[in-house]
């Protein structure tokens, strides 16, 4: 028996988040809806922008809240990562223990700064991220934990890492591990700017074909060049056996390696979109690595979905993935 249903690596962020107006993006020169990676004079520029406005924290990063997601349905959960040894590396590592993740941080870690993402939540409900990666830009092989890779059903790679040599370095060592331990092997693009600036970074991450691929509609455009999302899923196929592209409040196209499958929206009056992406493949993962088939995995995950969109926040509240779970009991 496996002991542990999924292994993530990704980077350790501390989430703040905040609500903004389209203005304020303007004011601070900032596309809507983008993941811009920043320096730390950068975005403590932003954050002094936004004094006086409240903030909800919370450990994060791409991986983190889809392991956080496996957990909360009553998954078995690892996430490899790296944080510094400053009170935001202490509040990462304790909060992703109280959300029943297991990790690596409880050792010795280095000096630095833990990573951030500012989170800026317009009325639309839309979110733009501002990440200054810290330490976790230094991710690299050292940081994964090989026997507990071995003892998993899946391993989730964040595509956010193809953003750094070490951490690029981490995630194809890591996805080398499980092919090599048969450990099934998902990757989610993350951002589609990623795709844009890091391409070459992504074919080496995929490398012989995967798995599962997770992305929403734009990235898996922009990755295979298609016109429309049909034809992307099939273009997709081609690099990995299964693939689940989100739509929005449109719903999913799935392929399971036999069929493509659609997987209808589920209108709610959203108020944060920020995580809906994490959310629906930490669910969907839950649901595959308990047997669930690719159409009710893929209805469990965007129920979850459309429930974390209606509050702010990227991750379920407490109770709610189970309330949730009994619907497909």
């Amino acid at each position: 028996m496996s002991e542990y249903d999924v292994y993530g690596v990704g980077h350790a962020l501390v989430d703040m988040e905040f609500k903004v107006d389209d203005a304020f993006l303007d004011t601070i020169g900032v596309e809507k809806g983008t993941m811009a990676l920043v320096d730390h004079d950068r975005q403590e520029e932003i954050v002094k922008a936004l004094t006086g406005r409240s903030v909800e924290r919370a450990c994060g990063g791409s991986a983190a809240n889809s392991i956080i997601g496996v957990a909360q349905f009553g998954g078995r959960a690892f996430h490899a990562c790296k944080v510094a040894a400053d009170e935001a590396g202490d509040f990462f590592a304790s909060d992703m223990k109280a959300d029943g993740v297991n990790h690596p941080l409880d050792g010795e870690r280095q000096a630095g700064a833990t990573g951030r993402c500012l989170v800026l939540i317009t009325p639309d409900a839309e979110r733009t991220l501002i990440t200054n990666l810290g330490i976790s830009e230094l991710v690299s092989p050292d940081d994964l934990d090989e026997a507990a890779l071995k003892q998993a059903k899946y391993l989730y790679v964040e595509g956010y890492l193809v953003s750094s040599p070490s951490a690029r370095a981490a995630a194809v060592q890591a996805l080398e591990m499980a092919r090599a331990a048969g450990v099934k092997t998902a990757l989610t693009f993350s951002d589609v700017n990623m795709i844009k600036f890091f391409r070459d970074g992504f074919e080496e991450m995929i490398g012989s074909g995967l798995d599962l691929i997770f992305c929403n509609e734009a990235e898996a455009l922009e990755f295979t060049g298609a016109d429309d999302i049909n034809s992307a899923c099939q273009a997709l196929r081609k690099r990995a056996d299964h693939v689940a592209i989100t739509l929005g409040n449109k719903g999913a196209v799935l392929h399971d390696g036999q069929q493509q499958i659609d997987i209808p929206g589920i209108m709610v009056d959203a108020v944060d979109t920020n995580g809906a992406g994490d959310m629906f493949a930490g669910a969907f993962l839950y649901g595959i690595t308990q047997g669930f088939d690719f159409e009710q995995a893929g209805k469990l995950a965007c129920q979850a979905a459309s429930v974390l969109v209606t509050q702010f926040g990227a991750r379920l509240k407490s109770g709610q993935a189970l309330d949730i779970l009994k619907k497909f009991g």
